[in-house]
């Protein structure tokens, strides 16, 4: 069996806008409509937890030692 290639951020989130464009329409049928917005909450979740881990790699500073550090401005 084949494995499933995860798909990016973005293309999750092209597939996202591709279905919220479909429902706006208002020429989906009511089944393939609940289809689709329950696809579309499972992207809605993937996205939210990339773009999650992406902001804890982000705050992140590497210190010389190698150890991470949480990165703050100081003011």
């Amino acid at each position: 069996m084949a494995e499933k290639k995860e798909l990016s951020f973005e293309e999750n989130l092209s597939k996202l806008e591709s279905i919220v464009k479909n429902l706006e329409s208002g020429e989906t049928p009511l089944d393939e409509a609940i289809d689709k917005f329950t696809e579309a909450m499972k992207l809605v979740e993937v996205c939210d937890k990339k773009l999650k881990n992406a902001e804890e790699k982000i705050t992140k500073i590497v210190k010389k030692d190698g150890s991470l550090e949480d990165f703050t401005i100081e003011e």
